[in-house]
C-alpha cells in the first residue's frame, strides 16, 4: 500500500530558504579562506650623503688663441709646407713667398751701407785735417764747417743704411711664414703661384687660420638672479662660481650621459647684457687629446650651494599625483603610507635628492609600487632578505631536481 505524502507550500519555501542560506554561508567561508596575502614590496632606508646643488648651462668651446695667418710682405706664393687640418707647433714653417726679390733688396741695402761707411772714412779724414788747419788759420771757419757737415751727413747716411739693411733682413724673414701659436691649422686659402698681398692694411691676403686646442675655454651665460646668488654665496666663503675664479666645474658633451670632464672657472664678465639680462662666464679645460673643438656645444654643471647632508632615494621610488611628488613608506604595522616630498636633482646612479618630507628612518618602497596602495597592508622585505629567499628557492629547486634525477636513474622493478 503506497502512502501519499503531501508537503504544504509554506514548509517547502522555508526549506529552500534554509538550504540557500547554508549554501551562501559556505561560499562566504570559502571566499574568506581564499583571500590573497598582502602584496610583497621591497623597502629600503634613505641614503645619507653630503651633496652639492648644481646649475646646468649650455655653452660653446672657444680657442684660447685664434690667429689669422697673413703675409707681412707682398709677393708670389712659392710653397705650402703643411697638410690641411694638421696640428702645428709654434715656429713651424707654413708658407714661403718667393724670396729672390727680398735677397736682392738685402744685397743692395748692404752695398749702400758699405758705400756710406766708406764715405764716413773719407769725410772723417777730411774733417780731421780741417781741424788742424783751422787752428793754424790755414783755412777759413766756413770751410771747416762745410767739412764737419759733410762728416755728420756721412755718419747719418751710415745709420740710414744700417736701418735699410735691418728692414731688408726683416722682409726676407717675413717671406717665410711660421706658426705664431701651437694648435690645429685649417685649410690653405691660397695655392702656390698666386700673388699674396701683404702689409698692415685691410686688403691683405688671408692664407690660413690656426686655433689653439690645449688648454681650451668654454663660454656660457647665466641669468642675473643666478649671478646674484653666486656672488652672495661667494662673499659668504662658499666655493661657487664667482669673480675670484678657480671653482671646479664639470662638463659633458652632447653624446655623453654623465658629466665626466673636469675644469675650472677662470673669468666672469664685468657687465650684464641689457638686451638679454645675462652675464658671460668662462671656464678652462685641459684638452691633451684634442677631443674638444672650438665651436663645439657642451653642458656644464656649476656649483650652486655649499655641501650639505641630504637624503637620497632611487628615482624609481618617486610617484606623481598631479603636480605633487610623493613616496610610499611602510609604517610599523606594515601599512603603505603616502608622503609628499620636495625633490632635488638626480645625481649618480639615478639617486634623487629629497630636500623635505622624508625622515631618515622611513622604510621607503623602492620596488613593487604598482602592487602597493596607500592605506593597504603590504609585506615588506629588504633587498638582502629578498636575495636570501631567492637563493633558498634555488637551492630547493636544485635539491628537488637532484632527487628527480636520482629517481629516474634508479632501476625499475
Amino acid at each position: 500500500m503506497i502512502k501519499k505524502i503531501v508537503v504544504s507550500p509554506n514548509r517547502l519555501a522555508i526549506g529552500l530558504a534554509v538550504a540557500l542560506a547554508a549554501a551562501l554561508a559556505g561560499c562566504g567561508d570559502s571566499q574568506k579562506a581564499a583571500a590573497p596575502p598582502p602584496p610583497e614590496v621591497i623597502v629600503a632606508a634613505p641614503v645619507k650623503r653630503a651633496v652639492t646643488d648644481h646649475d646646468e648651462y649650455v655653452g660653446r668651446f672657444v680657442a684660447v688663441d685664434s690667429v689669422e695667418v697673413r703675409a707681412r710682405v707682398s709677393g708670389y706664393l712659392e710653397a705650402v709646407h703643411f697638410k690641411d687640418g694638421q696640428l702645428v707647433k709654434q715656429g713651424d714653417l707654413l708658407f714661403t713667398i718667393d724670396r729672390r726679390p727680398f735677397r736682392n733688396a738685402l744685397d743692395q741695402a748692404r752695398a749702400n751701407l758699405e758705400t756710406a761707411k766708406s764715405n764716413v772714412k773719407y769725410t772723417k779724414a777730411d774733417f780731421d785735417r780741417a781741424s788742424q788747419l783751422v787752428r793754424e788759420k790755414t783755412i777759413t771757419d766756413q770751410t771747416f764747417e762745410q767739412r764737419a757737415q759733410a762728416f755728420r751727413n756721412a755718419e747719418a747716411a751710415v745709420a740710414a743704411g744700417e736701418a735699410q739693411v735691418r728692414q731688408a733682413e726683416l722682409d726676407l724673414a717675413f717671406s717665410e711664414l711660421r706658426a705664431p701659436v701651437s694648435g690645429r691649422i685649417g685649410d690653405r686659402r691660397v695655392s702656390p703661384g698666386n700673388l699674396v698681398t701683404g702689409g698692415t692694411g685691410g686688403t691683405t691676403t688671408l692664407l690660413a687660420t690656426i686655433v689653439s686646442l690645449d688648454p681650451i675655454r668654454f663660454e656660457f651665460t647665466f641669468d642675473e638672479a643666478s649671478f646674484l646668488r653666486y656672488e652672495r654665496l661667494s662673499n659668504g666663503g662658499k666655493d661657487v662660481a664667482s669673480r675670484g675664479g678657480g671653482t671646479a666645474i664639470s662638463l659633458k658633451l652632447i653624446d655623453e650621459k654623465d658629466f665626466v670632464h673636469q675644469g675650472r672657472m677662470d673669468f666672469i664678465d664685468n657687465v650684464i647684457d641689457r638686451s638679454t639680462g645675462t652675464i658671460r662666464g668662462r671656464a678652462v679645460f685641459d684638452n691633451p687629446k684634442g677631443l674638444f673643438t672650438p665651436g663645439m656645444f657642451g653642458r656644464v654643471q656649476v656649483p650652486a650651494s655649499a655641501p650639505y647632508e641630504a637624503l637620497l632615494v632611487p628615482d624609481a621610488a618617486i610617484g606623481t599625483e598631479q603636480v605633487r611628488k610623493y613616496v610610499l613608506v611602510v609604517s610599523k604595522d606594515n601599512v603603505a603610507t603616502q608622503k609628499f616630498v620636495t625633490l632635488g636633482p638626480v645625481i649618480d646612479n639615478n639617486m634623487r635628492i629629497v630636500k623635505d618630507g622624508l625622515a631618515a628612518d622611513d622604510r621607503v618602497i623602492v620596488s613593487g609600487l604598482m602592487r602597493a596602495r596607500p592605506g593597504a597592508k603590504v609585506t615588506p622585505k629588504t633587498q638582502d632578505e629578498k636575495a636570501k629567499e631567492q637563493q633558498k628557492q634555488q637551492e630547493q629547486q636544485k635539491q628537488q631536481g637532484d632527487k628527480n634525477a636520482a629517481a629516474d636513474a634508479a632501476p625499475k622493478q
